[in-house]
């Protein structure tokens, strides 16, 4: 799972230990050689989706870390990208990223809370890629009332959303058991370290995003295929902003 680049075992004990901004400031040297990063290949799926749907004048990824999100605003977004993360040590790595890469659209880092984004309405795209959670359920509808509040009328949140693995898979233990050890470290250590995989569902967060004054739109990536039912095993969650 770790290229020989990525962190060492102790690293990795030090970063679950420490908060989460802390944590990934001191991994931020060496994630994008650690399977947390975003496949290049929901990247491509994405910017593809995504294209018909445009076009996009300024983008903001939602919890950039490294990066990984502004690749997809890079190829659609024509005037702006923005990354905003809490983390300095992953926006400073962004940055190293970003300016090996020439052209247009313009590139920004902003370091901040995505709980408190500090813009006005001025995107008309909005991405996040493995972000959700670093955020317990109770805290979703400020999350999605701050994405609402800086997008244009009209404006898109889109985020990819994997299907659910069934008890029968070997990841849906693997994703229960790190989940497990997680609450089990947060109820004995502080500052706590929030990051669980099951707890995002594509119920809820829609639920939320209606709430939040978003009408929600699914697209398929057909790219991984489907599951024994016939759904797709993986899908683009498109939130728009009415026009006012």
């Amino acid at each position: 799972m770790f290229t020989s680049e990525g962190p060492t075992l102790r690293e990795l004990a030090v970063q679950a230990l420490s908060s989460v901004e802390r944590g990934y400031d001191l991994l931020a040297p060496k994630f994008d050689h650690t399977p947390f990063r975003t496949p290049d290949s929901v990247l491509d799926a994405m910017t593809r989706a995504l294209r018909p749907l445009g076009p996009f004048e300024r983008g903001l990824d939602l919890c950039c870390g490294t990066g990984a999100g502004m690749d997809v605003l890079r190829r659609v977004c024509a005037e702006r990208a923005v990354g905003v993360d809490l983390s300095a040590g992953m926006l400073a790595e962004g940055r190293k990223r970003a300016g090996r890469v020439p052209g247009p659209p313009g590139v920004h880092w902003v370091r901040a809370d995505a709980r408190a984004l500090p813009f006005g309405p001025a995107f008309d795209l909005v991405v996040s890629l493995g972000a959700f959670g670093h955020f317990l359920p109770g805290e979703w509808p400020v999350l999605f009332s701050q994405v609402h509040r800086v997008l244009r009328p009209g404006g898109r949140f889109a985020f990819p959303l994997v299907a659910p693995s069934p008890p029968s898979s070997p990841l849906y233990w693997v994703l229960l058991a790190f989940d497990t050890a997680m609450h089990v470290r947060n109820l004995l250590w502080r500052p706590p370290f929030v990051m669980y995989y099951r707890p995002f569902r594509l119920s809820g967060a829609r639920e939320e995003l209606l709430r939040a004054g978003f009408t929600v739109e699914l697209h398929a990536l057909p790219e991984f295929g489907r599951r024994p039912d016939g759904s797709p095993r993986c899908r683009m969650v498109v939130a728009t902003r009415p026009e006012e």
